[in-house]
């Protein structure tokens, strides 16, 4: 694994933009309710990733684990003798529409080995993305799903579940996470009235106010693990005006603080 640790480690930092995240830390993550609104393969290629608020799904080095954009989980990652280290690729719910057979029952994650042709697989989409524009790999990331299926791993036809309106919701605040989006604004971009997107929502269990939060902390999360920017600059790109009321939400839904997470990624 450790070649496909240096090769990645050498992409982001050389590119600005690739189609997969690196998640790192020296001391152990301990996030509750991490939100996972796409469904997310995640590589561990060093330590150990523990999943569920009881730890019952252990991912030792040389595995993964594809998650479902369904749940919130809790999420322990506990560098060993070496540093945590994990490659996480996003996909959308277009991307499973090339696997053949019937769609079954959505799964909440299933996991597995990292065997030669996974690895191989993953250089690769590593390497193509050192050089190639971010629109083409989205094909490589499609190859890398029927791969898994043709190898064998036919519950990636059962990973993704159809996005709901709150999952909808929350990608169009995504897409510019700053915006003060209002119920009005994003019923016009889901073609429905006001009520009919608060009445979806509500039967849902959630509202915007509650979807721009989590889609604001989300990002939050996600700076704060892959970058270096101060809290303050992190706390501002996600829309907050006060450094202070984002790591009070920060720490009431993921359990720690930014500078407290951010700390775990260093050496003392």
């Amino acid at each position: 694994m450790e070649d496909l640790i240096t090769l990645a480690k050498d992409t982001v930092k050389d590119r600005e933009e690739v189609p997969f995240s690196v998640y790192s830390s020296t001391k152990e993550q301990k996030i509750s309710n991490v939100p996972i609104h796409k469904p997310l393969l995640i590589f561990i290629l060093g330590g150990t990733k523990k999943l569920g608020s009881d730890n019952h799904v252990v991912c030792p080095t040389g595995s993964f684990v594809f998650l479902s954009n369904n749940p919130n989980i809790d999420m322990r990652n506990i560098p060993n003798d070496q540093e945590y280290f994990a490659i996480l690729i996003e996909f959308d719910y277009t991307d499973f529409s090339q696997l053949k057979g019937n769609r079954k029952k959505t799964k909440r994650y299933f996991q597995g080995d990292v065997h030669p042709i996974l690895h191989t697989a993953l250089r690769q989409l590593i390497e193509l993305s050192a050089i190639a524009p971010m629109d083409a790999m989205q094909f490589r990331k499609k190859e890398l799903l029927h791969l898994m299926y043709l190898a064998g791993y036919k519950d990636v036809n059962a990973i993704a579940e159809p996005p709901s309106i709150s999952h909808q919701v929350h990608d169009i605040i995504s897409n510019n996470i700053t915006e003060e989006w209002c119920v009005e604004r994003l019923a016009s971009n889901l073609f429905m009235s006001e009520s009919t997107l608060r009445r979806k929502l509500k039967s849902e269990g959630t509202d915007v106010k509650a979807i721009r939060t989590r889609a604001r902390l989300g990002h939050g999360l996600h700076l704060i693990q892959t970058t270096m920017e101060s809290v303050g600059t992190i706390s501002a790109s996600c829309g907050y005006q006060s450094q202070s009321r984002f790591t009070d939400q920060f720490k009431l839904l993921f359990g720690m603080t930014p500078s407290e997470l951010r700390k775990t990624r260093m050496n003392d």
